[in-house]
Parts: C-alpha cells; structure tokens; sequence
C-alpha cells in the first residue's frame, strides 16, 4: 500500500533529494507492509528482515555523519525515513531511539565512542536503547535517584528505570543517572550519561505488560551495583542535562514522525473505504458526514507535518529547535488519533477487524500523546517559553 496518490512531499520537501529519499524509503518498506509488521507482532518476534534491509540501504544512519558510516544528513532526512517507514503501517519505535542515542554519541562522545557505536547504528547491526524514565520521577528529570559513584578509576551504578523501550533487543543501554555533588545555588544533583551492556552483571530486566502493540517491548530495569568502566561515560562529567538534551529535541521530532506516518496510513486506508464501499446507491464518500471529517484529518495531518520538517531544519541548522520540536509532537499525536478514529469510523464493524490494520495502530500513536513528553508539560513549555506566563510546576 502506498501512500502516496494523497500526501504530496511537495509541502514538506524542498530538495529533490528529500523527495527522492521518501521514494526509496516508502518501495523498500511497501515490500514488507502492515500485513509482515502485525504478523512479527503477533507472534512476537522481532522485523529483522526489515530492520536489516533499512540498514543495508543507509536509512537508519541517514543522520550520522559519513565518516561513521552514515549519510551525512540530519533530522530532516531522518524524519523522512520514519515518517515513509509508519506510512507504510509499519511504524518502528526503535528508530527513535536511534534519534536519540546517535546524535548524543556524535555530539559529544569520544572520537573512540564514535567509532565503536556509530557505524553499527547506521548499518543497522548494532542497538543501543534508552533509560532516563523512572517510576518516582515522571517528567521531573532533576528527581530521578538511579546513581553513579566514581570507583577507582570507574564507576558503580544503582538504581531503577521505567518504560525503558527494546532493552532485550539492545547490545547496551544509554543510562541517565545522577553523578556528583549538589550543586548548591541550583539544590540539584548534576547528572552523567552511561553507556552499560545489556549483559554487564547487576543489570536485571522485567518486561511491563502493556497495550502498545509493537515489535518493541517496555522494560523496568535494575542496576545493582553494576561496576562500569571509565569509556562507559559519555561526554563530560555532570553535563548530563545539558547532553542529554541534544537527543530529546531529536526524540520529540522523531516521535512526530512516527505519527505523521500513522496518520498518513490511516487516512489512505479510509479514503480507500470510502471510495469503494457502497451502502445505498452511491460510495459512503459521496456523503459529507464521511468526507469532511477527513478532510479535515488530512488538513490537521499536513499540518504537522510541516511543523514537523520545520523542527527538523531547526535542529539540523544549529537553531534553538525546543518550541517547534514540542509542538510538532503535540499537533502530530492529535492529529493522528483523529485520523485514526474517523478511519476505523468510516470502516464501520470492519474498522475494529486486524485484518483491516487500523484499530491496533491505536496505541502506538496514543503513546506519544503521554510520551516522550506529556501533553500537559508542552503546554507549560509554551505557556512559559513562547507566552511569557509565570512558571507553573
């Protein structure tokens, strides 16, 4: 299925390379489509096939820079790839970890780091997942208690993280922890970023049963005295916050991405119905009460989208990319659930159907209404960065 006679790249891609980006993306995924994504899913297994063949076409490193066996492109190329990947119905929340942990590593880890996880990441052969997310601490990332402590000429790790995605598909885990003393003007712990193996001894996992029908599973997972070398550190010593940023933005945008694709199939799935289906003397599409809905759910998609590439330009620019980043992952997660919800309403009882592919897309769009950041604190951020209101939390 492609999605292409209704969604014109045209708005959002200004290069011919974009364009020529999206149509590669979009042939190779179309080839697996949302029958093989809800196949893996229900038999639990991983996309591997998928996943290699993103790989071995350079669509997973298209933001790593070339001398680490990547594109040599950003997060406009890499929204590209995620947004044609989900359109296809087949949505890879894995690829936005990459968006996270590979311009982390590029920015500021060691040319050694770069070297030993870069090209694996493009290639598609290597996995790192995410901890930063823990169950006392919410989106409150200055609360979070896991813990490193210089030992020796290392470090030991304690603590817990929630809701860590594909951590038992990971080689390692980018863990987020509170390193260092209290900074005594601020009253907050200064925090470090680590690279730890998924193998390393203290580090224990428990998968979390949940709704989200993906390739990916969420994790709880323990460090117990986890004894970690001086090359598990990423960056500088206590500039966590600041380091850990340069991949939240890109997550935010990433995350979008994910439900722009989703809602891009599921717009293309009920237009297709309401072409074709016929109840009385005419195709359900002929009707207003089926064709405005969406029309406007396409209207809300394209939206998004375009703030979506603007986010991404902003990133890849070096441009302060916070407030288009959080509301390109606000307008996306509620434009694809209203595209969502008027397709599975134009398929009537077949819309609930999973041969139909389009109820079980649900949650995964759900999920970026909460996460990675909720709805609630994008609208603090504006309120008190774009508006100029007092500070609410």
């Amino acid at each position: 299925m492609s999605s292409e006679p209704l969604f014109s790249s045209l708005l959002v891609d200004t290069a011919q390379e974009h364009q020529a980006l999206r149509e590669s993306v979009s042939r190779l995924v179309g080839r697996f489509g949302r029958r093989y994504y809800q196949e893996v899913v229900a038999s639990g297994r991983q996309p591997t096939e998928l996943w290699r063949e993103l790989g071995a076409a350079g669509f997973l490193g298209v933001h790593i820079p070339e001398a680490y066996g990547g594109g040599g492109g950003g997060l406009a190329e890499l929204n590209i790839a995620i947004e044609e990947t989900a359109a296809q119905g087949c949505p890879l929340l894995s690829m936005v970890i990459n968006a996270i942990v590979a311009p982390i590593i590029a920015g500021v880890g060691s040319v050694e780091l770069k070297r030993e996880w870069l090209p694996g990441i493009a290639s598609g052969t290597r996995r790192m997942s995410f901890a930063i997310t823990e169950p006392n601490a919410g989106s409150n990332t200055h609360r979070i208690t896991t813990t490193a402590r210089n030992h020796g000429d290392g470090y030991v790790l304690n603590g817990a993280k929630y809701w860590t995605s594909a951590i038992d598909q990971a080689d390692s885990v980018m863990v987020v922890a509170r390193h260092g003393e209290l900074d005594t003007t601020t009253q907050r712990m200064p925090l470090s970023l680590f690279i730890v193996p998924t193998t390393a001894r203290g580090l224990s996992m428990h998968r979390i049963d949940a709704a989200v029908r993906t390739p990916e599973k969420q994790f709880s997972v323990f460090f117990d005295n986890v004894e970690l070398g001086p090359q598990a550190l990423v960056g500088l010593a206590g500039g966590g916050l600041r380091q850990v940023f340069m991949g939240l933005n890109p997550e935010r945008i990433a995350a979008a991405a994910i439900n722009n694709g989703i809602a891009r199939f599921a717009i293309t799935r009920g237009a297709d119905y309401a072409r074709t289906r016929t109840v009385w003397q005419s195709p359900i599409g002929a009707h207003q009460g089926v064709a405005h809905p969406l029309a406007e759910s396409y209207i809300g998609v394209q939206t998004a989208r375009l703030m979506t590439a603007r986010a991404a330009e902003l990133c890849d620019t070096g441009a302060d990319a916070a407030e288009a980043a959080n509301m390109a992952k606000y307008a996306a997660a509620d434009a694809s659930l209203k595209a969502l919800d008027q397709a599975i309403q134009i398929h009537g009882g077949n819309g609930y159907s999973y041969e139909y592919g389009i109820s079980d897309l649900w949650f995964v769009a759900r999920l970026h209404k909460t996460a990675p950041v909720s709805r609630e604190m994008i609208l603090n951020f504006i309120a008190q960065h774009s508006l100029g209101l007092p500070k609410s939390y």
